[in-house]
């Protein structure tokens, strides 16, 4: 695998604007309707941005890169494990009152989709497996310092430009300090994108977390869009959207915020 170096960062805007060939164009709007798809057969390693504020009482900040390396490994013919993990790395001011502020790692979610090769009949394609939260926290603000595990599953079907589908995932803590609070939590990703035939995806999603021991929502509703370029034969995806605060839990963020996202693919 190889990255862009700084002069090809310089010129990616141009190729926003640039015209494919049709073949380049059919390749890139393939790979670009993958990307949309959580379990598809591709190498993918996003960086996702995101930054919120409005925080409690003292209007605390928080922006979060998330690193999020998807690698799919053939078991046989007729199956896949698809490896996908979330490691953020969080900058963070006033978001527990007075805190001050804190930079690090925060927990990582390693999530395994055992999936069918192929889509079903109808053309369903769907993963289930194990979840697993991972206390990576740098600083206890950062983290809840619990060890968890639990189900998570995808389902999904692309039609024509369109993708849609759900992913969903419940963690329960199983260890870690007795002083910090337990976890149960549920999450729900509804998600609905159409992929343009030059390599453009527009898509709408929620990121939703239900809190079992807090009874709170967190319901971000998310709009992005993104355009699939080639640098030096290296696809990537670059998208930026915005995010409403539909609910959060108390002391949460609240009104919009906004994400942006690099994505390196590597096709087989």
């Amino acid at each position: 695998m190889s990255f862009i170096s700084l002069k090809h960062l310089i010129f990616i805007p141009a190729f926003l604007c640039s015209t494919f060939s049709a073949v380049a164009q059919e390749n890139s709007a393939d790979l670009a309707k993958k990307l949309s798809n959580p379990i598809a057969s591709l190498i993918s390693v996003p960086f996702q941005f995101n930054y919120d504020n409005s925080y409690g009482p003292n209007n605390g900040e928080k922006a979060t890169l998330n690193i999020q390396p998807v690698i799919p490994f053939s078991l046989n013919e007729d199956w896949n494990v698809i490896s996908r993990t979330i490691v953020p790395v969080t900058w963070q001011y006033d978001i527990a009152g007075p805190s001050g502020s804190q930079f690090g790692l925060g927990d990582t979610l390693q999530s395994f989709f055992f999936s069918p090769s192929k889509p079903t009949a109808s053309g369903i394609i769907w993963g289930v497996g194990p979840a697993f939260l991972l206390p990576t926290a740098t600083d206890e603000l950062l983290g809840g310092g619990k060890w968890g595990a639990g189900p998570t599953a995808v389902v999904l079907k692309q039609e024509g430009p369109w993708t849609y589908g759900a992913l969903a995932n419940h963690i329960w803590s199983f260890a870690g300090p007795s002083d910090r609070a337990d976890v149960s939590s549920t999450f729900l990703q509804p998600f609905l994108s159409y992929t343009t035939h030059d390599a453009w995806t527009f898509a709408l999603n929620t990121e939703s977390t239900y809190n079992w021991k807090a009874h709170e929502w967190s319901v971000p509703i998310n709009f992005n869009v993104s355009k699939l370029v080639m640098v030096d034969k290296q696809p990537i995806s670059l998208g930026a959207g915005v995010r409403y605060w539909a609910a959060s839990p108390d002391g949460g963020p609240n009104g919009f915020g906004v994400r942006a996202v690099v994505t390196f693919l590597f096709p087989k």
